[in-house]
């Protein structure tokens, strides 16, 4: 058993549940440092695995990793995507207007604003939603940070309709925001294209942004690639999806097949995408006609 695969999923399927360490060490009848231990790595008794899967709701084949791993809220979908990344040499990823590794400072500090006043919102439980959205938060922030040490190499295929939606509904549209903050979210999500604008003008080294010319994919999915396996993420939630989100079952697997599957859509859609200039000024016609 890889048990510091285990402790990963472990640790991404506890955030998923909702329920805090000291929880599920007293159900388990461990103290709650044993639990950390086992999140790093530490050797993990067959009988503590059933007994933690049988806990979070989830196969004890899921958290030994055969088969796929499921998610139905950002934060264990996101935790998980840190922990592959971390490891990763190439990311992959097509659809999306935006790649978050390469969002600005700004698209994570107005983020922060509209949870923050989605929270204020909800009465008795303001001190939940506010803890909630500070550990996604908290989450894609590592993510930053360990794309910034690690730097792997990223290919990003956008969509004409992904483009459209962000730039008319702005950063985390699904989220009940003001008219101030709205307005600003606009601004912002402008922001944001113009930068991959320009990056698509620029191509720096290490960095590959195409604009899918025809068509969309069914689903938007990311591969991971490091030198050991190459790792599939389907994903439902955007990066500026709600703490609350539920828009669907974010799906990891390592299984060959469909590796090789998503992969050959992939390269179907990048040569075909377009990039450089030309992608830069489709993008760049987008922003101009939403702001009207």
């Amino acid at each position: 058993m890889r048990f510091n695969e285990i402790g990963q999923q472990l640790r991404a399927y506890r955030m998923e549940s909702g329920l805090k360490a000291e929880e599920i060490s007293a159900r388990l009848g461990v103290s709650r440092a044993a639990l950390y231990r086992y999140e790093k790595g530490e050797v993990i008794k067959l009988d503590t695995v059933n007994r933690l899967a049988e806990l979070l709701k989830i196969s004890p084949l899921t958290l030994l990793g055969i088969g796929v791993e499921y998610y139905t809220k950002p934060v264990g979908y996101m935790e998980r995507v840190r922990q592959i990344e971390e490891t990763s040499d190439q990311i992959l990823q097509v659809f999306g207007p935006i790649c978050y590794l390469i969002a600005s400072d700004q698209f994570d500090g107005l983020l922060a604003q509209i949870f923050e006043e989605a929270a204020d919102q909800m009465g008795a439980e303001r001190g939940m939603a506010r803890a909630a959205a500070e550990q996604l938060l908290g989450v894609m922030d590592a993510r930053k940070r360990m794309f910034a040490t690690r730097k792997p190499s990223i290919i990003g295929i956008l969509t004409i309709s992904s483009i459209q939606k962000f730039l008319s509904e702005g950063i985390a549209a699904t989220v009940p925001a003001s008219d101030r903050l709205r307005q600003t979210a606009k601004e912002v999500a402008a922001h944001e294209m113009e930068l991959i604008a320009k990056l698509m003008e620029s191509e720096p080294i290490g960095l590959q942004l195409g604009l899918m010319a025809n068509g969309e994919p069914n689903g938007p999915f990311t591969l991971l690639r490091s030198r050991e396996r190459a790792i599939l993420a389907i994903n439902p939630f955007n990066a500026d999806a709600a703490p609350s989100a539920q828009t669907g079952v974010a799906m990891i697997t390592s299984a060959e097949d469909a590796v090789v599957a998503h992969q050959r859509v992939a390269e179907s859609a990048w040569r075909e995408a377009l990039k450089g200039g030309a992608a830069a000024e489709r993008v760049r016609g987008m922003i101009a006609a939403a702001r009207g």
